[in-house]
């Protein structure tokens, strides 16, 4: 840390989550070189990748399937590009923004119009008790989990396990949910339009590619890419809510901008993993202000270093935290099923 920055730090006040959406305004503005310059950081070796181990697939297929798992990185990349477009931070022009974020999610099996939807509702709600339900994992308090039946907390067990959470789960909601309009089936037929002309375009781009190169292409190369991306970037955004001292409150107590603060973690991943996943780690800043675009966010904590250390999290605590499962009113934390049970439902 240099002498400047030492000063900075200093002197950078505590405020308060509303105070801070002031300062941060003046990070929104996005430049379309350096916009355009991701994208195509980003999509070409995508490209190039997949067509290499498409290529590799008569001499081996082992290597075909690493390069696809490889490739799952950029699919998350590509799928936090879509996500900036779908705040309107990406693009200064609003349509620019939407009709790439429209054609990513032909890539990342993401229906736009439906996600943004789904994910304004999260950012609304983050947070939350009483709005849980679209655009989140589910978490439970204490008390609900103990008003279950024993089946009913065994189903949520297996719902929160790793196996479900981070490998069916994922894969389940972008290859079968995201193929219908799910939570928005009765809000409008933009949602169904979004929804089935992203499948139209998956079911001509899938016919084009196993007529040219084989089904093998579509399970050894494409499939394992999606799948390892989808699992990755439900990964990033479970455990980026997922602290000991994340906030929940209910509705009465709640205040939008609070939550998102004191709600979303920095997730300080190293620099290789903080590239792949377009800084969405800084993930405090992005609720607190959601039109930055991601490649300005390291600009915020350079300048105001305090927001750095808020809600700080290592890439090895945050296995850690992947354990914490149920949300203690009272103590106002997450707490694991072992620690709830020992305080809660002794032997």
């Amino acid at each position: 840390m240099n002498i400047q920055t030492m000063r900075d730090s200093a002197s950078d006040p505590v405020r308060s989550a509303r105070e801070w959406l002031v300062v941060l305004a003046k990070y929104r503005d996005p430049s379309l070189a350096r916009s355009l310059t991701e994208v195509a950081i980003t999509l070409l070796p995508f490209l190039a990748i997949t067509a290499v181990a498409i290529a590799l697939l008569p001499y081996s297929y082992l290597a075909a399937f690493a390069l696809a798992v490889v490739n799952g990185g950029f699919v998350v990349r590509l799928f936090c590009i879509q996500h900036d477009c779908g705040h309107a931070s990406f693009f200064a022009n609003r349509q620019l923004s939407d009709w790439v974020g429209r054609c990513l999610g032909v890539l990342t099996l993401t229906p736009y119009h439906v996600w943004r939807r789904q994910h304004a509702i999260h950012h609304s709600a983050s947070g939350n008790l009483d709005l849980r339900g679209i655009g989140d994992v589910t978490t439970l308090t204490v008390a609900e989990y103990q008003a279950r039946s024993r089946f009913g907390r065994f189903m949520y067990r297996v719902y929160r396990s790793p196996f479900v959470l981070f490998g069916m789960g994922p894969a389940y909601i972008f290859l079968i949910q995201n193929r219908i309009p799910f939570g928005l089936m009765k809000s409008g037929a933009s949602f169904w339009i979004s929804a089935m002309g992203t499948n139209l375009a998956l079911a001509l781009g899938i016919t084009a590619l196993v007529w040219a190169f084989g089904w093998a292409a579509l399970f050894v190369v494409v499939l394992p890419t999606w799948i390892v991306g989808a699992s990755i970037g439900v990964w990033l955004f479970y455990v980026q809510h997922q602290f000991e001292d994340t906030h929940w409150r209910r509705g009465d107590e709640w205040q939008l901008h609070d939550a998102a603060l004191e709600g979303s973690s920095h997730y300080d991943l190293p620099a290789p993993l903080r590239w792949m996943s377009a800084n969405i780690g800084i993930h405090h800043v992005h609720h607190l202000y959601s039109r930055i675009p991601f490649y300005r966010l390291p600009e915020v904590l350079r300048d105001h270093p305090i927001l750095a250390e808020n809600q700080r999290m290592t890439l090895r605590e945050s296995f850690a935290n992947a354990r914490l499962h149920l949300w203690d009113e009272s103590q106002r934390k997450l707490l694991s099923f072992r620690n709830a049970h020992a305080l809660y439902l002794p032997a």
